[in-house]
Formats: C-alpha cells, sequence, structure tokens
C-alpha cells in the first residue's frame, strides 16, 4: 500500500543526501570519513579512463572536497585496507562486509550465469591450467597475470588475453583469487582470499542467497534514498529472477516503502531512514560513473538531463564531448563540461560547456569556482577554457 506522495524536488533532495551530498567540503577530510562515504555509498565504481582523473577518485572528491588521494589507495589496497574488489556495480570497490554478501554471485559465475561469455567454460575445460595458476600464487605470492610466465601469450582483448590473464580473471570472478593491491599503470595484483582477505571476513558464513540479496536491496536502498525496482537492481546490477520476491518481502518487513513520486510512471520505494531536507545547497562535478547518475534512466526521471557516455562515439558525432562531468548546482544538474587534464603543462582544460535550459547567471561563476577547485586538487595550476559549446563565453568571463 502506498502511504506517502513525493515531489520530484523532494524525491531529488531525498536522493541527494543519501547519496553524502550537501556537507562541508572544505574542512580537511581524513581515512575514518573516506571509509564511512564508501560504507554509505556501499559501492564505488572503478575505471582505467585517466583522461581527467580515474572515476574511483572522484565520488568522494565530490561529496567531500579535495582530500588527499593516496587516502583512497591506502583504503582499497593498503596493508590494512577495509574494502575490497569484486563485480559489483562493474569492477567496483566496496566495503570488506560486503564480502559474503556477493558469494552467491561468485557460486554464478563458476556456472557460467551472470558473467563474461566463456568464463565458466575456460574455468571447465582448462582447469589443469587454472590449477597451475593457482598452485604458482599460492606459492610466489600475489601475482599480476604479467609475473606469471605460463600459458600462451595474447594481442589484447578477451579473445586476445594470455592464458594467464584469462585464468586470473576468471578465478576472480568465482571468487578464487581477489585483488592483493594494484602497481604501475593500475595493474591488478592477485591473491589468494585466505592469504589477502581478514580471517574474519573470509571466515564468516556465507548467508543464502535469498538472505544475501536482500541485504544488498537494503544497501541499494540506504544508498539511494527513494528508488524504483529497477533503479534498485541496477545498483548491485541484480539478477531478475527473485527481484520481485526480495523487494517484497523487505516491504513486509518495513525495511522499504512504496511510495508515489509525481511524474514516475512506477511505484518508487523509500529508506525507512531517508532524511528529508528542504534544501541541498552543494555544488559539485560529477563523474560519468558516479553513483548518483550511473543508471540513465534514473538520471533522465530525477534530473530532466539525458546522458551518454560519448568515449566510443566518433568525434564529429558528440554532442557534448569526450569525458563530460555533469555539474550539480544544489538540486539540479546546470552544466556539463568535457574536460580534460594536461599534466604536464599544469592546465585542467574545459574542452567544451553546455548549459541546461533552467542554468542561471549564476551557473557559470559556480561552475568556475568549481573548476578551480577540482584544477587545485588534481594539481594542476589553472583552467582553460575552449570556445566550444554554448556556456564558454560565459564561463570563461567568470574564471
Amino acid at each position: 500500500m502506498i502511504r506517502d506522495t513525493l515531489t520530484p524536488g523532494e524525491a531529488r533532495r531525498i536522493a541527494l543526501a543519501a547519496q553524502g551530498f550537501g556537507g562541508d567540503r572544505d574542512a580537511p577530510v581524513d581515512r575514518r570519513q573516506l571509509v564511512k562515504l564508501v560504507e554509505r555509498l556501499g559501492v564505488i565504481q572503478i575505471d582505467s579512463v585517466n583522461v581527467v582523473s580515474r572515476t574511483h577518485y572522484l565520488p568522494a572528491f565530490s561529496r567531500l572536497g579535495a582530500y588527499p588521494r593516496d587516502l583512497l589507495e591506502d583504503i582499497a589496497w593498503g596493508r590494512k585496507r577495509p574494502l575490497f574488489e569484486y563485480w559489483a556495480h562493474e569492477a567496483s570497490l566496496l566495503p570488506l562486509s560486503s564480502q559474503p554478501l556477493f558469494r552467491w554471485r561468485m557460486e554464478d559465475a563458476q556456472a557460467g550465469v551472470g558473467t563474461w561469455k566463456g568464463i565458466a567454460k575456460f574455468l571447465r575445460d582448462r582447469r589443469d591450467f587454472i590449477d597451475r595458476v593457482l598452485d604458482e600464487i599460492a606459492t610466489r605470492g600475489p601475482l599480476s597475470a604479467s609475473d606469471l610466465e605460463i600459458g600462451h601469450k595474447g594481442e589484447g582483448g578477451w579473445w586476445g588475453w594470455s592464458e594467464a590473464k584469462r585464468a586470473v580473471e576468471c578465478l576472480f570472478w568465482a571468487g578464487e583469487l581477489t585483488t592483493a593491491t594494484r602497481r604501475g599503470t593500475f595493474e591488478r595484483v592477485y591473491g589468494l582470499p585466505e592469504k589477502v582477505l581478514p580471517k574474519a571476513i573470509h571466515d564468516a558464513p556465507t548467508p543464502p542467497r535469498e538472505e544475501a540479496q536482500r541485504a544488498l536491496y537494503r544497501i541499494a536502498a540506504r544508498a539511494m534514498g527513494v528508488a524504483t525496482s529497477k533503479d534498485l537492481r541496477d545498483y548491485f546490477r541484480m539478477p531478475v529472477d527473485g527481484a520481485k520476491d526480495r523487494i517484497a518481502e523487505l516491504v513486509e518487513a518495513g525495511d522499504l516503502l512504496p511510495v508515489k513520486v509525481k511524474g514516475w510512471r512506477e511505484t518508487a520505494y523509500l529508506d525507512p531512514t531517508a532524511r528529508r531536507p528542504r534544501k541541498i545547497d552543494h555544488t559539485a562535478l560529477l563523474s560519468p560513473f558516479d553513483n548518483l547518475i550511473w543508471f540513465r534512466e534514473r538520471t533522465e526521471r530525477m534530473f530532466g538531463v539525458k546522458i551518454r557516455l560519448e568515449i566510443y562515439t566518433p568525434a564529429e558525432k558528440r554532442t557534448h564531448g569526450y569525458y563530460v562531468l555533469p555539474f550539480l548546482e544544489g538540486d539540479a544538474i546546470t552544466a556539463r563540461v568535457d574536460l580534460k587534464a594536461d599534466r604536464k603543462a599544469g592546465v585542467l582544460i574545459v574542452q567544451a560547456s553546455h548549459a541546461e535550459p533552467w542554468a542561471s547567471d549564476e551557473t557559470p561563476v559556480k561552475l568556475a569556482a568549481e573548476l578551480k577547485r577540482m584544477a587545485g586538487w588534481l594539481g594542476l595550476e589553472t583552467v582553460r577554457v575552449e570556445k566550444k559549446g554554448d556556456l564558454a563565453g560565459a564561463l570563461s568571463r567568470a574564471l
């Protein structure tokens, strides 16, 4: 039974507060705050594109401000890290406490369900080689794929990977290996879970599939504040099978409250503990892989903007640019900027800048301030605005 009706503005502010927006971005950030943010979000997507900054560094900057980047590296890949890597939304960083909640997905991977095509077949057909890889890592300690000098060499891509690379990635999916650390140019180093994960986590009981999935839905609901069933499912890429039952069970338990959001076609579900702020006073540049906007259908429904990743679109067909960061102003997305960090020259380049129809005269001023904040955080000295886009002139003047 639907108990409440929310306006679109209320839904946006609930979602933003749940995602950690609206706090002080000028105060120093310590390890505890960074860990708390990751626990609040439940997951941070990892991506290797480094034209501005690799995406996993950006959500904390957007919410907390200019934190030390090595803090994230420490909690993700340091010796006493509270995070681990696995396939959650995509390749992701997650709190260690969530590791048992994904063991059903690891079991599915071994059976070839919900994973890259060919994983189960490779694990089954090349078991002798797989066992050699595991023996090497057990004997020598954590290794990267390039450290494993066994098997055929590859030529890049999934089917062109070396046999060793294919083996460790399959084992990672199946939970037989985990990330011990990262090194060099973002190279994953694999270790045995019993030697890498804390004993308390590795030895923790494996919850039944249904119980684990309910727990993941609860985390998603807390992180989003208010969401449709598709939103909830997308957060951890949950299977369609069983989704209705899990959500119905959480509603019956009082962990999700069905609500109506004006303008939304589907029933929404409210986290009972969600804050309902009357105002969100926050500006931030958002990674295209930020939790707030990574599900494009939800982003369009909530903010009225269509966001498309145009990295793989030919340059002449791009609308907004190569690596575009939307600009959050209050509870609205008011602009987008195509950014590039020229580290050698010490310049943050705004290759294109576009305003949304509801942008105000304050938008370029606030965006300029945020670009300066980002440049400083990235260790760049200046910001340069190219002439492309309808906001370029006003933004250049504001800078």
